[in-house]
């Protein structure tokens, strides 16, 4: 696939958006904004919510490929997860469909597979084939992107990578995020690779630096192109002093969603 020229950024005002916003122009994209608040310092950017069908439609017009950020990032009720991040994901794909845009990256999560138990004492790394365990509607709602992106590379052969992201911040705040944080610049990194691979068909990626201690399969991701470059082990020293080791007979740390497989899920993640 041509690295693409033009790609359509859904949820640009929120934090990963923002990222994107100023790392992904220097891989060569020109970038298409959307969200459904304004984006601030972007007075072309455009304002439209994902029930907006005949907005998402002109949106996705012309361009080379879809980032799909946009959604509620935290669990809420189901009723809210529905109308965001599962009806909203199909009007999108729906949208590309209809303008025959040929790829998306989709931004999946860890919690997708937020139960799976942590790998402990030299256990494998956990592959991008381990089952969907979601712990929340949040995670339910990433399951159900990654299927409707299975759904339409198999039905209409639209591409798309998802990416199950871990934490994605300037530096990992918890002992947690030394198994998943994803830095900025690995950020742009991934999503670039995923944007450019070619003949991805759908592919399943998780989204995380090359930390030391990290806790999945990256091979997937580095068969795009990805080559990560940060290790959230640097910020190992002053975390594990603040907070400790994780304990193995807690259950939220026990297992990849953290406080998230908590009820009700325990905050800050």
């Amino acid at each position: 696939m041509p690295a693409p020229r033009t790609v359509l950024l859904t949820g640009a005002a929120g934090g990963v958006g923002a990222m994107l916003r100023d790392l992904l122009p220097g891989y060569g994209h020109t970038l298409r904004l959307l969200d459904m608040r304004p984006v601030e310092g972007e007075p072309d950017a455009i304002t439209a919510d994902l029930a907006d069908r005949a907005a998402l439609r002109e949106a996705v017009r012309g361009v080379d490929a879809v980032i799909h950020l946009a959604g509620i990032a935290l669990e809420a009720p189901f009723e809210k997860i529905l109308a965001a991040n599962i009806a909203g994901a199909f009007h999108l794909y729906e949208a590309a469909r209809e303008e025959g845009v040929r790829r998306i990256v989709f931004a999946s999560s860890n919690h997708a597979v937020g139960h799976t138990p942590v790998p402990r004492d030299g256990a494998p790394l956990i592959p991008v084939g381990a089952p969907h365990r979601p712990d929340t509607f949040y995670g339910l709602s990433k399951c159900f992107g990654e299927d409707l992106a299975q759904l339409y590379w198999d039905r209409h052969g639209l591409e798309t990578v998802s990416v199950r992201i871990g934490s994605c911040c300037p530096a990992p705040v918890d002992v947690r995020m030394l198994s998943l944080w994803l830095s900025p610049a690995d950020c742009a990194r991934l999503f670039h690779a995923a944007l450019t691979a070619e003949r991805v068909g759908h592919t399943v990626v998780y989204g995380s630096s090359a930390n030391t201690r990290l806790w999945w399969d990256l091979t997937s991701a580095r068969a795009l192109g990805y080559e990560p470059q940060d290790d959230a082990e640097v910020y190992a020293p002053a975390l594990l002093a603040a907070h400790g080791e994780p304990d193995p007979t807690d259950e939220a740390q026990a297992r990849l969603g953290g406080s998230f497989v908590t009820d009700p899920p325990l905050w800050p993640y």
